[in-house]
């Protein structure tokens, strides 16, 4: 199978310097693209000069993370898209377990390797750990992480699972069903759009999973840092976006009702903690969400497969009361 790995770039000439050599070492099945978002920092000169193998597409603009792929992804023929975050080491032979999986499994669209984190390697990474989950409002978690509890890495997770969700910073997927689905979600912007790409995916009848054999490390955090308002006002809209779009039935507004309450609770805690930048984000998020409600809304498939989309009903209430730090523990 033809494959490509695609890296998304915007103005990470530092991040290309430091990690694109592993990437070229060790993906010799593949073909290696750099999608350049339109850099101000030189990117795209360092890459002619010192990487003249790797292909380079030029977004015209910042397009985020979805909309920059999908301008991209138009210029790239291969069969099987790695959509790889340009903060990732890999490792010796991880294409070939990934490559193995399409092979052999045709209603699997999507995969994802073991992501442990680079800055502390024998633990799980955030973005993505050992696969992706969502509780019944939306919320993400991983094997390997819930909120900001991060498990070592001790092989608890080295089994193949079909999982909800696989993460952007790398995502496996297949051309064909990615093109089926319309690609990624660019109001999204940045941001859960990986977790909206999958569920509808699997609302087409393909499955997800998440092999352990392939192993990248991911530094995470270097387009927004992680207590960034930023990323703030993006994960909980994107959040209700993403229920709004996918939840079957009428369920779907009194989930979004709980969801936004609970997204005050959380501006609350933001409040007493002094942070009152991202209290003014979450409000921010709720007013983007009823601006761009109608727009979402007619986005909803007229048939869907998927019915329950969770393994447990709230992580909130495990992780923050019963004080549930595992995904062994759920």
């Amino acid at each position: 199978m033809k494959v490509a790995v695609v890296i998304l770039n915007w103005n990470g000439k530092q991040l290309l310097k430091q990690f694109l050599p592993s990437v070229i070492r060790y993906s010799e099945k593949a073909s290696i693209y750099v999608a350049d978002n339109d850099s101000k920092d030189e990117s795209v000169e360092f890459l002619k000069n010192e990487f003249p193998e790797v292909k380079i597409i030029q977004n015209n603009r910042n397009a985020g993370y979805a909309g920059g792929y999908n301008l991209a992804l138009k210029s790239v023929e291969e069969e099987i898209l790695i959509l790889l975050n340009s903060d990732v080491e890999v490792t010796e032979n991880w294409l070939e377990p990934i490559i193995e999986v399409f092979e052999k499994e045709t209603q699997t669209a999507a995969v994802q390797p073991k992501i442990l984190d680079y800055k502390k390697k024998d633990h799980f990474e955030y973005a993505g750990a050992a696969g992706g989950y969502i509780d019944k409002y939306g919320y993400p978690f991983c094997r390997g992480r819930i909120f900001q509890h991060l498990e070592e890495d001790h092989g608890q997770y080295n089994d193949d699972q079909y999982i909800f969700w696989a993460s952007g910073a790398c995502l496996a997927v297949r051309r064909s069903a990615y093109s089926e689905v319309g690609g990624l979600d660019e109001d999204f912007f940045a941001h859960q759009e990986e977790i909206d790409l999958c569920w509808r995916l699997q609302n087409k009848g393909y499955k997800i999973k998440y092999v352990s054999n392939s192993r990248i490390y991911h530094v995470g955090g270097a387009t927004l840092q992680e207590m960034n308002p930023k990323k703030t006002f993006f994960n909980f809209r994107n959040s209700l976006f993403l229920l709004l779009k996918n939840v079957e039935g009428l369920k779907v507004y009194l989930i979004l009702f709980i969801r936004m309450l609970l997204d005050g609770l959380a501006g609350v805690k933001f409040l007493f903690e002094g942070k009152f930048n991202h209290f003014f984000a979450i409000l921010e998020a709720h007013a983007s969400f009823y601006r761009h409600f109608r727009k979402m809304r007619k986005k909803r498939p007229k048939k869907f497969l998927i019915g329950k989309y969770y393994v447990i009903p709230s992580v909130v209430y495990s992780h923050f009361i019963r004080q549930k730090n595992k995904f062994s523990q759920l």
